[in-house]
């Protein structure tokens, strides 16, 4: 797959016109999808999530605005760059998209340079929101490491001082539950730095193109097996190998790299247990869609607001006056690296 070529949804109801725009950027190198109304663009954006869209605003079934205002209330395509192409030149239709969130306005006719200079503007204006966006994520990220790195070195710190001090008149049970919570921090601090590490280095690897080719030929095999495995590790981990619920189709292979794998199964299945209550099902779906692998993770815990999920990044954690929530919220993050490195997506 071509990690650089760039995916665009044409949206517009005239065939030839259509047609004409879709050759054109196909020779540009663009990845083109089409849609011939509407409501069929709707349904195109969400299945494929293009980088950009171009729509036509008078078209049967949903017009243009309607197209970007269903577009809009969904998290997975409120930030896609949108541009109208239309033959209404009214300054109140302009207004009107522009006040709606269209990041642009084309008139009919129209020249091909003008086409492409203003998706290359609106492509590259929407890649520095993202690149500012990460580089937010990783400077708050280093803010937060010492205070979460500090909570498990004072759990392990303090009772290992008790045991050196005491250990002569203590009992042996009470030795016993004191090394529990020095191991049960010591391994959250391990898994801590560990995840602090992988996000370094996936942020690292994003600009190496070396690194990003030996993806590309990353295949972990016997998918099926390997993922039961690791759901019911984390099962067992949880103490609640009777709430899991697999439902895993046969899968052979799939292109990625078993460590990274591993990694996305891990947090998110973890993250499932640790935020539902003992007794309500956690289901596990692998199945293959597309020529991709989907794998779904579902539980039954306190959910989040589509506030809370359009703010997902590393160092976000919701509700914590309210709820005791151990770790450093780079569970999400890490999963959806993982995910973008090898072409896919994750949603919430």
């Amino acid at each position: 797959m071509n990690r650089d070529k760039r995916k665009i949804l044409v949206v517009e109801d005239e065939h030839s016109l259509r047609k004409d725009i879709v050759e054109m950027l196909t020779f540009e190198g663009f990845d083109v999808i089409e849609a011939e109304n509407g409501a069929e663009g709707v349904r195109e954006a969400r299945a494929s999530l293009p980088d950009l869209i171009i729509c036509d605003i008078m078209m049967p079934e949903l017009n243009g605005y309607q197209v970007l205002e269903e577009l809009r209330k969904s998290f997975e395509t409120q930030t896609i760059p949108f541009v109208f192409l239309t033959a209404r030149t009214d300054k109140q239709d302009r207004k009107r998209g522009m006040n709606e969130g269209a990041d642009d306005f084309l008139t009919k006719p129209f020249n091909v340079e003008d086409l492409l200079s203003t998706i290359k503007i609106r492509l590259a204006k929407h890649d520095e929101i993202i690149r500012r966006g990460r580089s937010e994520v990783s400077h708050a990220i280093i803010l937060s490491m010492p205070h979460e790195l500090r909570t498990p070195l004072t759990v392990i710190l303090g009772f290992s001082d008790i045991l050196m001090s005491d250990y002569d008149r203590m009992e042996a049970r009470r030795i016993f539950e004191m090394s529990e919570h020095i191991n049960k921090a010591a391994l959250r601090l391990y898994h801590l730095v560990e995840n602090y590490l992988i996000f370094a280095q996936i942020e690292l690897a994003r600009g190496d193109e070396e690194f990003l080719a030996t993806l590309g030929e990353a295949i972990t095999p016997h998918i099926t097996a390997f993922i039961e495995v690791q759901a019911q590790q984390k099962a067992e981990d949880a103490d609640r190998e009777a709430d899991l619920v697999l439902d895993i189709q046969p899968v052979n292979r799939a292109q990625i790299r078993e460590d990274l794998l591993r990694k996305m199964i891990e947090e998110l299945v973890d993250n499932a247990f640790k935020f539902s209550d003992e007794g309500s099902k956690v289901e596990i779906q692998v199945f293959p869609q597309d020529d991709q692998l989907v794998l779904r993770v579902a539980d039954q815990g306190r959910g989040m607001t589509p506030q809370q999920i359009s703010r997902i990044g590393a160092h976000m954690q919701f509700d914590r006056k309210l709820y005791e929530q151990q770790g450093s919220g780079l569970g999400l993050i890490i999963s959806k690296q993982i995910a973008e490195l090898h072409g896919g997506s994750l949603f919430i």
